[in-house]
């Protein structure tokens, strides 16, 4: 599988998501925007 390539926007979304959300995790927050938590991770 090819790896998909995130807009900056995206990214800054998906990690302002993150730390603005108690007690989430990579795992809850990588499922609500559809992509693999190792994706969000890094």
């Amino acid at each position: 599988m090819a790896m998909k390539d995130y807009s900056d926007e995206f990214k800054a979304d998906a990690v302002a998501l993150y730390e603005s959300t108690p007690g989430a995790t990579y795992k809850d927050i990588a499922a609500d925007l559809g992509i693999n938590r190792a994706t969000l991770r890094e």
